[in-house]
């Protein structure tokens, strides 16, 4: 029997205000503070999914056609154990912070760095993975102790649903609400006040945000996508670099901002590279792809429309796949070869399963494309050798990077996740998302004792300069050229730092013993004088 999916309902617009304002209030009243009531709405939340797990499954397939076990992989099962790993480790990153590199003058006053929540926080999710990418930033919000609005994304209507529903029967009212909606609802909640807003979906959408956040200095935390490159050179294992980046975009349709838009290979590999995305996709669906249950489907009649238009107007020449059916928003997996970064596939993010490739006749030409199709993509994708692969993360820019394989540092989910650039600011996941939501306070006591050591800050300042100094100043270990200045224990110390990290410490340390040998033994006869 098929899980009953509550009817997707607008909020009311004139409603807002009221529902942002007791959520708000809420934040004022200090109820979402202590660490037990955070982690009671947690646990609360926790068994919401996994009572309604069924109902998530059906409201993804129903969006998305996605199937059960990606839905369970990236939607279920990812927030079921964000939750448990959040409240396993929330009392430890919610204690004060012991401030580092406090200067003896200053330990008397106690420093130290408290996390405090944000406020009043704003969540707005993405349809490609409706579940996660709602909850995973609400999760974070409610560990930092934050009261919070989300707004699912209306482009998976089924799941935004049960996920209201969730919210609803299990979360305290108070503190947590649900907006449900498009752009006028979402316009509604963006001229209310904020005190962080988190916002997962593309780069025209985030633009609009961030003005709108910088009328009233509202931080922001921006998930967006990017034009990603994957780069293969030739000495790169072209069955594993084929397979794997086919894998990524398999996956969800293609409709995941981290997945390769474009692959750069090198010439040499190019064949052999074309020809193992042909065996990876037998392999992937002996029967075709086309009546799979593992493979899903395009989330809107207007995205299908939009990725149709990209291929149509591909100069490029289509090697495998290319087959549609707009009734069922159904797109095969595409490899089209082009030859020019103002293709119709790269210019913008496919955001589907096309997968265009580049032919470069070396490295150099490679780099030079990536950096020029987009600056600071959200991820980089090279395949190598170490040196090759170690010179590409060095000379390219990206949120992050998955060397030798289709963004499986994304599918960590207790690893910081972010872009940078034009693929967004801010990042969250495990730790990183309790940060994401929370203001580092520093905090100093001074005790009464202590007013005879910062007398000196008092007028009169007659004399007090060169006292001051003296107690202050740090000594420069550079000269006027910028050359480092080493004292003999710094060279000492030094001794054996070429040889390897671990040859190097043991060369340290026995000039270090042969030296205190030396000035105990000076010692011992001069006593004996």
């Amino acid at each position: 029997m098929a899980p009953n999916i509550p009817a997707f309902t607008h909020t009311p617009v004139e409603a807002i205000p009221t529902i942002v304002d007791r959520v708000r209030s809420t934040f004022f009243a200090h109820k979402t503070k202590p660490i037990e009531y955070r982690l009671v709405q947690l646990r609360k939340l926790y068994w919401g999914i996994k009572d309604n797990e069924d109902a998530i499954v059906e409201a993804c397939r129903l969006d998305l056609g996605k199937p059960v076990f990606e839905a369970f992989l990236a939607e279920v099962g990812w927030v079921e154990n964000d939750i448990v790993f959040t409240c396993n480790n929330l009392e430890k990153w919610a204690k004060d912070e012991k401030a580092p590199d406090i200067a003896l003058m200053n330990a008397a006053v106690s420093p130290k760095i408290r996390s405090e929540p944000l406020g009043c926080v704003l969540v707005i999710g993405a349809y490609n993975f409706p579940v996660q990418l709602s909850l995973g930033p609400l999760i974070g919000a409610m560990a930092a102790g934050c009261t919070a609005v989300l707004k699912p994304s209306e482009g998976a209507p089924h799941t935004a649903a049960v996920l209201q529903k969730i919210i609803e029967d299990c979360l305290d009212p108070a503190s947590y609400a649900v907006i449900q909606g498009a752009i006028p609802e979402t316009t509604a909640l963006l001229h209310q006040k904020w005190d962080k807003i988190f916002y997962t979906g593309n780069a025209n959408v985030g633009t609009i945000i961030a003005k709108k956040a910088a009328e009233t200095l509202t931080p922001v935390a921006l998930e967006l996508g990017g034009r990603n490159p994957a780069i293969i050179t030739k000495n790169a294992d072209a069955r594993l670099a084929a397979k794997r980046l086919l894998w990524g975009k398999i996956m969800n349709a293609g409709q995941i901002c981290l997945s390769q838009n474009y692959i750069l290979v090198d010439n040499e590999v190019l064949p052999q590279v074309i020809e193992q995305m042909k065996v990876s996709m037998k392999e992937f669906f002996p029967n075709g792809v086309r009546h799979s249950e593992d493979y899903a489907r395009i989330v809107s009649d207007r995205h299908f429309q939009r990725l149709k238009a990209m291929l149509d107007n591909t100069n490029g020449k289509i090697l495998m796949g290319g087959t549609m059916d707009a009734d069922d928003k159904f797109i095969e997996p595409t490899v089209v070869l082009v030859d020019d970064i103002n293709d119709s596939l790269i210019k913008e993010e496919s955001f589907g399963p096309f997968i265009p490739i580049i032919g470069v006749k070396d490295l150099d030409e490679a780099i030079r494309l990536a950096n020029q199709v987009q600056s600071t993509p959200l991820a980089t994708y090279p395949f190598g050798k170490k040196a090759e692969t170690d010179r590409i993360l060095r000379e390219t820019r990206s949120g992050g990077a998955s060397v030798n394989d289709a963004f499986f540092h994304g599918s960590i989910p207790t690893l910081s996740f972010g872009g940078v650039g034009e693929s967004g600011t801010g990042a969250y996941r495990g730790k990183a998302s309790f940060d994401c939501f929370t203001h580092k306070r520093s905090v100093t006591t001074t005790p009464s004792w202590a007013e005879a050591l910062i007398a000196i800050r008092y007028p009169p300042y007659t004399g007090k300069l060169n006292r001051f100094k003296k107690m202050s100043s740090l000594t420069a270990n550079f000269d006027r050229e910028g050359r480092a200045k080493t004292s003999i224990l710094g060279w000492l110390m030094s001794l054996g730092s070429l040889g390897g990290e671990g040859s190097g410490v043991l060369i340290r340390w026995f000039v270090v013993a042969v030296a205190a040998a030396g000035v105990r033994q000076y010692m011992d006869r001069r006593s004996k004088l």
